[in-house]
Order: structure tokens, then sequence, then C-alpha cells
């Protein structure tokens, strides 16, 4: 067993980005007589199959901020943090049943052009610079520095070096090749996130066992650590303390209360996530890769949070970690570093093995960062640009200033992710600070979509008080039983939302009269009304989520 990679597992990662880089640009190329125009650039020609955006979904959902960082909750936390992957489930199917018929009904290129059409073009503006800002200093570091430190860990690279080299390899056929390369090579990517997730699952369960296989190690597991397998968390211990991880994952109010808010927003309203359903054939063929989303999300805390379950019971168990050798001894997690569990659980895999569950943690890294500099680009060419500063511009324009802009985004990125350094459990860290932006957001949305009275003047209120409301809430110390220090942020955002649909509503009742406003979207049953396959399979991811949390309740 050896720290390092052996010449074969090199083999196989350069295979694996070979492979990517050679479908990226193959799907990219021109075809014979036809200049790549804006909808080929952004909306990959409007061609994708369902399964292709299943697939693309969550290649560019899972990424490092899932592998290290959902496994360093995993190892901190236990089983609670997948309540986000699982709900996540069940939000898709609400986005599949009543958000995409009215995006694709309206030939959206991206959110913002939404927000244009039912309010104006000042809101657009304004909730277009939140998205570039969220995705550059926020999303893209983020996943940058996660990759780096995952990269430092396991090879020994430099993490500067580390997060250049990411940059640039997702930028060799992204910013070439915009949605269609992204979405294609997505499915690819994602074989490789699942099978190299489960690769290194299986070598955790098995270690853990003492070579016994997979069940006995999960047993094992289970009965080491019986308190990390709780998905609602109380807010004491046994023994009558707080529970400190109350404050990341709060009881039942995760059920009920703001991880709705980041879900919603997330999955129905962010622009690198949604782009890939508004490239669909057609409406039913976006909303069946919106069920394959929904099927995969439920198997997703098998690859990325048990594994860091069981580092933790191997890291605590003195046995296992003297049959490690010198190798366990490397990059060791402890409660203040939480998110070296996945990078040092591959040391332990054999050769060959390691190369592809790297090639898998580079999979979802590489997605991840073409999918949001597609989506920047997409945003900034089409709701900034092309509004402010170039009405008239061509497609060959168009195209041109959306890879420029995908670059400067990358290079700014690259420059502010090494100062995320020392950060612990960065996975809490991204929902935390996407926190202070999403409220607003959500509120203008599901009150634009479903409530005709709201005004335009209203939703920039909303959207524009939403920030100081969100920190005022977060910096204020409101005073929660057994704490002396703030409330779960979680519940901050939930308020945050609730406070700045009040806002909107106040201020729309107030402009309108009562009535309903011009810009409201007429609602109908046969808008909503989807496929029989779509409802069976909804009805069985729900089963299946009452079934799991009663068994981890």
């Amino acid at each position: 067993m050896t720290a390092g990679f052996e010449t074969l597992d090199y083999v196989i990662f350069v295979a694996y980005a070979i492979l990517i880089l050679g479908v990226g640009l193959w799907v990219s190329r021109d075809k014979e007589g036809h200049q790549k125009n804006a909808e080929d650039y952004f909306l990959a020609s409007k061609s994708l199959p369902w399964w292709a955006i299943g697939a693309s979904l969550i290649a560019a959902n899972i990424s490092a901020e899932q592998f290290i960082g959902m496994s360093g909750s995993g190892f901190a936390l236990g089983l609670a943090i997948a309540s986000y992957e699982w709900m996540a489930a069940l939000t898709l199917i609400i986005v599949g049943k009543y958000f995409l018929p009215i995006f694709i009904e309206k030939g959206l290129y991206t959110i913002p052009e939404f927000v244009e059409k039912r309010f104006s073009t000042n809101l657009k503006t304004i909730l277009a610079v939140f998205w570039l800002g969220l995705y550059v200093f926020v999303n893209l570091t983020s996943v940058l520095y996660l990759g780096g430190l995952a990269i430092e860990t396991i090879m020994g690279v430099d993490m500067m070096y580390a997060i250049i080299g990411l940059a640039l390899f997702a930028a060799a056929y992204s910013l070439y090749g915009g949605l269609s390369a992204v979405a294609w090579t997505d499915v690819i990517q994602v074989v490789f996130l699942v099978l190299g997730g489960l690769v290194t699952t299986y070598l955790a369960l098995n270690t853990v066992s003492g070579g016994e296989g997979v069940m006995a190690g999960f047993s094992k597991v289970w009965e080491a650590a019986p308190d990390k397998f709780h998905m609602v968390l109380e807010e004491f211990n046994g023994d009558g303390s707080a529970n400190a991880n109350y404050l990341d994952l709060p009881g039942v109010w995760v059920l009920v209360g703001g991880l709705w808010v980041a879900n919603l927003y997330y999955w129905g309203f962010n622009q690198y996530i949604i782009q890939r359903t508004l490239a669909a054939k057609s409406l039913k063929e976006s909303q069946k890769g919106i069920l394959l989303a929904a099927f995969l999300k439920l198997v997703i805390p098998l690859i990325v949070v048990v594994p860091g379950i069981a580092a933790y019971v191997m890291v605590n168990d003195p046995e296992i970690m003297a049959s490690l050798g010198e190798v366990g001894q490397l990059n060791i997690p402890s409660g203040e570093q939480a998110d070296k569990a996945y990078p040092w659980l591959l040391q332990f895999l054999p050769t060959g093995l390691k190369g592809v569950a790297f090639a898998a943690l580079a999979a979802a890294i590489v997605s991840s960062l073409a999918s949001m500099l597609n989506s920047t680009s997409t945003i900034f060419t089409m709701d900034i640009y092309k509004q402010y500063f170039n009405k008239n511009a061509n497609d060959k324009k168009t195209v041109n200033v959306g890879r420029m802009t995908a670059a400067v985004a990358l290079v700014i990125a690259v420059l502010v992710a090494p100062l995320l350094d020392g950060l612990d459990q960065a996975f809490q860290y991204i929902q935390e600070y996407t926190g202070l932006v999403s409220p607003g957001i959500l509120a203008v949305f599901l009150l634009g979509l479903f409530w005709k009275k709201t005004s335009n003047k209203g939703a920039i209120w909303g959207a524009v008080l939403s920030i100081p409301i969100a920190l005022a809430l977060k910096l204020l110390p409101i005073y929660v039983e057994s704490f002396d220090f703030l409330a779960p942020w979680m519940h901050q955002m939930g308020l945050a939302t609730l406070l700045s649909m009040v806002v909107i509503a106040i201020i729309s009742n107030s402009e309108n009269k009562g009535a309903d406003d011009v810009k409201g979207i007429p609602l109908t049953k046969e808008l909503f009304k989807t496929t029989p396959l779509f409802n069976i399979g909804s009805f069985a991811v729900m089963i299946i989520l009452a079934v799991l949390y009663a068994i981890f309740w």
C-alpha cells in the first residue's frame, strides 16, 4: 500500500483526461457550412435528450463540495448532512412539475431573462449581478479550492499549481464548445463519478470490517458510531450538553424550514443547474431528465456521506489505524480538519483503482467548473453585454464575448481560491453564504410565478432589502436555548425569505391596490399536466424518501 500514484494510476487518469477533452472538442466542432450561434453555444441547440439532461444535472451538481465537503460533514456530523441530497430529490420533482412548464413555454436562455419578462430590465440586471458575484466568488472559488486541496493531499502537488491545472482542464473544452460540450461530456463524467465513488465506499467499509465485505463494514460502522446515523439531530446530547452540530442542521426544522429555501433556489432558479433543462428537445424530455436526476440523488449519499462516516470510525479505532501502517498516518482527518476525510481514504486504494477514483473526483470538479463557467458567460453575455453594451451584437460576437467572460471569471476565481485555505466543512460554508443571496431571489421568483399581484416595484425592493435583512439576521445575537450565540443559519435563511416576501407583498398591494399586475402569469391546469411516467416516478421517489427517513430518523 502506497500513498502516491503508481504508473498505472497516471495512465488511467491521463486516459480519462484525453477522453473528456476529445469528446468535448468533438461535439464542439462547427458543422460544415454552419457557424456556432447563440442557441448552439448557450443552449446546446435545444437538442438534449432526457438521459443527457439527467446525467448533466447530477454532474453539474456533484462536485468537490460534495465529494470533499459533504464527506467532511459526514465525518463531523454524520448521515444528517444527507438531507441536502434526499430533499433535493423531492425538490426536483416540484421543479419539474411546477417551474419548468413556465420556463420552457417562455423560451428562456437565462433565469434573469424570465425576470425581465415578468418584471423589468432593472430587476433583471440587479439579479444578474447577484448571480455573477455568487458564481465567481463563492461557487467557482470554493470548487477550485476543494479540488486543489484534494490534489495536494493525494498527490503532494502544491495547491496553487493544482488549482491552475483544474482551471485549464475545465477551460480547454467548455470555453470553446459551450453548453453542448459541457452536457455531453457530463454523461461520461457521471459514469466515472458514480463508479469511482462506489469504489471508495467499498474500500472504506471493507477496511472497517477487516476484509469481511461491505455489509459487515456497514454493520460495524453503525455499531461503532450510532449517533452518526440520525437524520434529525437533537438540540442536546445524551449527557445534557448542547449539540453544536444542531446549529448546522437544526433538527426537524431541516425538513420544514430553511433547507427548502436552499433547495428550491438551487434546483429551480440557479442558472448553471436549470440551463440544461432549458436545452431539452421538449418539456416532456426535460421532465424525464429531472426524474432521472431525482432517482440518482437518492443514492448519492452512499458515495459522498458514508465514506466520511467510515473514515470517522477508522480514525477513532486504534486497531484499524495500526493495520494501515505509515500511509494511515498521512493527512489524518480530525474534528478541526474534517474535509481531509475523502482524500485520506483515497490513499488506501490499490494501484489502478486509485487512478479510477481520482478520475471520478476530477470528473466531479471539472464538470461543475465547466457548468458554472458556461452559465456565468451566459448571464453576462445575454443579460448585461447585449442589454447595455451592444444590443445588436451578432451571433459570432455574442459567442466570443461569452468565451472571454468565462476566461475572466476563471482567472478571478483562480486568484481568490487559495484565500479559502484553512476552511473547515466547506460544504456548510457554501450553503451559509449562498444563503445571504438566495432568500431574496426565491421570494421574487415564487411570488412572481404564482401570485399575479406581485409588482415590479415590490420585487425590486424585496430583492434589494433581502441582503441587509439576511445580514441582520446573521449578525444580530438571536438567543437560542442552550446557545449563547446566533441561531442556526438555516433559521436565518428561512426568516429572511419570509420577511422578503412580506416586503414584496406589502409594496405590491400598495402599488396595485389589490388588483392583478399587468405582467402576472396566467396559470392553467393544462400548463402543469404531466405524463403517467412522470407521475409514477414521482410517487416512487416520495415512497423511497419516506422509508429512508423512517429507518434513519
